[in-house]
């Protein structure tokens, strides 16, 4: 079959970002700034690099399929075209707009091209985080309550702590150690970073105090599988910092050179609160109309049953077993080595659109 590989690269190699006070440099520690000035800059923290790349390439050449590389530029739509592959196997996050994960599926609905992943207004909505908590609250789906802020008007709630993330980002991105929040100045603070940061509003949570999870799910409809939940053992954020896994946490500290001893899989809890996270990913991934596969992350509130808080219909797929990869883990864990999991996700995407 003929695949065609749509991405985002990362731009590893483009001048470091200047540490200046326009910059989310000036919000983040500053003895990480001086310890790791390269990573300063989370501009392109969603993208997949080079090693991610060819190492889904290679998969789906090993599955005995061929393969075109079609980054996720101003050109992809001319080159999508001309091309016209039998399927696409997606994995681009976009770049500009709070819409910008829908682009290249919205292109390949429009040129009537099959692809891997869930369709442009499901992976819209879902990156639009307080649309996504409005879906699943009218389906009693537990999640944190919240509200959206630019900072504009006044704030009545004095319910702390909270949670404070951008409306239209994944990966960590934006979310730093100072995200949670005790008081209304930290909560102030934080709307303002993102919005001078981001250029967006922020999303303001009730912080869920639980353990967390991220859980892998592979499949469509009824079928959908939940691979092993992946547990965030919060006890190694390092001391000081809040439990909560952090731009900070993710890029500074959890390192391919210095990784973090953080997740067990499959997850450390009793029966029925395994049972019950499987339980609420599959109807989040249902109630959203995801496809084929997504990563759900949840937390258990005071009382010990789990909450949505966020869900990924593009997970990270880092190849290397020394990256802390959610989404690969569970999928080794499951029994499947990388190659397997590509072709398992492309399977399910070629089944789904009838293509055998």
């Amino acid at each position: 079959m003929d695949v065609a590989l749509t991405y985002n690269i990362k731009k590893e190699n483009e001048p470091e970002a200047a540490v200046t006070e326009e910059s989310a440099a000036k919000y983040i520690d500053e003895n990480l700034i001086s310890n790791y000035p390269e990573r300063i800059d989370d501009t392109y923290a969603e993208w997949d690099n080079e090693e991610t790349i060819s190492a889904i390439r290679d998969a789906i050449v090993s599955g005995g399929h061929s393969c075109s590389l079609i980054e996720a530029g101003s050109n992809a739509y001319d080159s999508l075209r001309s091309s016209k592959p039998d399927i696409v196997f997606n994995v681009a996050e976009g770049y500009n707009g709070p819409s910008r994960e829908s682009q290249i599926p919205s292109i390949l609905e429009m040129l009537d091209i099959p692809f891997t992943g869930s369709d442009s207004i499901s992976i819209g909505i879902c990156h639009d985080k307080s649309r996504c908590k409005e879906i699943l609250s009218y389906y009693k789906i537990p999640n944190p309550s919240f509200f959206i802020s630019d900072g504009s008007s006044e704030i009545n709630d004095d319910t702390f702590p909270k949670f404070v993330k951008p409306l239209h980002e994944g990966s960590s991105k934006g979310i730093y150690n100072s995200s949670v929040v005790n008081n209304r100045a930290e909560l102030k603070r934080e709307i303002e970073r993102i919005n001078e940061v981001y250029n967006q509003h922020a999303l303001v949570e009730n912080y869920i105090p639980g353990k967390e999870f991220t859980v892998a799910m592979l499949g469509n409809g009824k079928d959908v599988r939940v691979l092993p939940v992946v547990e965030i053992n919060l006890d190694e954020v390092p001391e000081g910092f809040n439990k909560i896994y952090s731009y900070e946490v993710k890029w500074f500290f959890d390192t391919r050179e210095n990784k973090l001893d953080i997740f067990r899989c499959p997850a450390d809890v009793d029966e029925l609160t395994y049972k019950n996270i499987e339980e609420i990913c599959k109807r989040t991934f249902n109630v959203l109309r995801l496809r084929d596969w997504s990563r759900i992350d949840v937390r258990l509130d005071a009382n010990g049953v789990p909450n949505i808080i966020e869900i990924n219909p593009l997970p990270g797929i880092l190849p290397d077993p020394d990256d802390n990869s959610c989404f690969p883990k569970a999928a080794r864990v499951a029994g499947m080595n990388y190659t397997q999991m590509i072709d398992e996700v492309l399977n399910q995407s070629i089944k789904r659109n009838n293509l055998l």
